[in-house]
This record gives structure tokens, sequence and C-alpha cells, in this order.
């Protein structure tokens, strides 16, 4: 039986004197406040109204449990209330430094939809599952090859002027074909894990690059700062490239992609970010580009 629903139209029927007002209070119909009440004297084996007056008047045993009958409708009162807050929480999810404002705030505007309220930790590659570990944030959008990735975002490298060649072979940096400047290829730290980084390194190094034409800049922000100053290219997708106003190609001699994967200390988070909010979350990432 619904112990509480019965208490709850106990206590509001004893309060008021009346099977009609105590159901008004306790905000259902009359014969259902009648029969929840009736499933409760069943279960206690006793009367709790006697009926046989007008007004609802307790009986001795329905005095006796009374106040117990309060407490477990306060409490369930007051779990309901709490339950409501944690709902309200905000679920902490560490996104990479590269997601833009107006996408991270779509994202969480379509969360709020579902009534989960997210709170963004910008974080790098490295930094994100471990966040998840130490239960800091109870998801990340963590950096995975791009052949495990739930979302995948071409790379490509971007300058000011590349020109109308519709890619760009890293053979061409080496010196003595560009007038004697030594061009360089920026990564980013999003960028700087085995699964890019390494990649890139072992086309320069099969071309013919010097180890200085590719290097790992501080920051997004640094990287940017070069290739504005020179003719130095950097790696990035073609969102960043826009939102830049630099031009964008493929590399000629690699296909390359950030992956994206979830971690989350519970499982329906990482699930609700790779099925319902998936497209909102690829949105964030750049991903589909």
């Amino acid at each position: 039986m619904d112990l509480v629903g019965g208490c709850r139209a106990f206590v509001s029927v004893s309060e008021t004197g009346s099977f009609t007002a105590g159901a008004a209070l306790a905000r259902i119909p009359q014969p259902v406040a009648s029969r929840r009440i009736a499933a409760l004297e069943r279960h206690f084996g006793e009367r709790l109204f006697d009926r046989s007056t007008r007004r609802a008047r307790l009986t001795p045993f329905g005095r006796d449990v009374l106040p117990s009958a309060r407490r477990l409708v306060q409490l369930a009162e007051a779990m309901e209330h709490d339950a409501k807050r944690a709902r309200l929480r905000p679920v902490r999810v560490a996104v990479p430094a590269t997601c833009g404002v107006r996408e991270l705030a779509g994202l969480a505007a379509e969360a709020r939809a579902l009534e989960v309220h997210l709170e963004f930790r910008a974080a790098g590659p490295g930094e994100r599952a471990e966040l998840v570990r130490t239960s800091e944030v109870r998801a990340a959008l963590t950096a995975v090859p791009a052949e495990e990735a739930v979302w995948s975002v071409p790379l490509g490298v971007a300058a000011v002027d590349l020109g109308p060649s519709r890619v760009v072979h890293l053979e061409t940096l080496r010196t003595g074909r560009s007038a004697g400047v030594r061009r360089r290829v920026w990564i980013q730290p999003e960028d700087d894990v085995p699964h890019v980084r390494d990649r890139v390194l072992r086309v320069r190094d099969a071309v013919g690059l010097s180890p200085a034409q590719v290097s790992v800049a501080d920051s997004f922000t640094a990287a940017a700062a070069e290739v504005f100053a020179s003719a130095d290219l950097l790696l990035c997708s073609v969102a960043q490239a826009e939102e830049l106003g630099l031009s964008w190609r493929p590399i000629g001699e690699l296909g390359l992609a950030r992956g994206f994967g979830v971690a989350a200390a519970l499982a329906e988070d990482a699930d609700r970010l790779r099925t319902t909010l998936h497209a909102a979350v690829g949105r964030c990432l750049g991903a589909g580009r």
C-alpha cells in the first residue's frame, strides 16, 4: 500500500475534521482520500476515525498514531524537497578550452530542457580524465584516438594566406623551397597528445623538416599570435580557423583528426552526453564542420 499517501490523507482529514476538506487540503479527490484511509485502517487492523458522527473524529487508536503519521509525512516532504534540490545541482563537466562560449551555452540550454543543469570547467587534454577520477567533475570530454572517438574533428593547417592550393603538403615547408624562410607548424595544447602530435612529428621527419619547424605552443592564443605575425601555420580545426579569420586546408601527407570520448563517474551522465546531447556536444567540439 501507499503508506505515505495514506498518512498524508489521514493527517489532512484529522486537521480539518472533514473527509471533504481534508481531501482538498491534501489536493486529492475525496473518494481517493477515503480509499487511502480505509487502506491504512486495513493495514493497521484498527479504525482511525469514528464514522458515527458527521465530523471525522479520531478514535483513541487514531489519536495515538497521529504523531507518527505527521512525522512520516514531514519526512516525505523533506525528502521530496531534497530530491528537487539535488536534481538542480549542476553536473560539472570538464571540456576542452577550445569550446566556444556560444556553443557551450547552447549545450547548457538543451540540457536544461531535460532538467539537467550543466556547469563547465575548461581543462587540458591530460587533465580532464583526472578531474573525473578525483571527483572534481562528474564527467569529462576526453582526448582519444579518432578511431575510438564518439566525436571526431578533422584537423588541418591554417594561415593568413594559403593561396589557391586545395591541400598543404608539409614537404613544401623545407628550407630552400620558400625563399629561405623557415616556416613552422604550431601545435596548440589541445593537440599535444600522442595520437596527434606524434603523427605530425613522423611526417616532419619523413619529409625532411628541421625539428624546430613543428613546435607546441603554450596556448591557443600564443599559437595564433605566431601565425598572425609570420607565414607560420597553425594546426587546428575548421571552426577555429573561421573564428580567427584564417584560411584552412587539410594536410596532404596525412588525414588527421581530434577524437573525443566521455569519461564519467555515473554511466547515466556518460550516456546522456553520448546520445541525447550528442549533436550539441559535437557543436561545442567543432565536429561535423
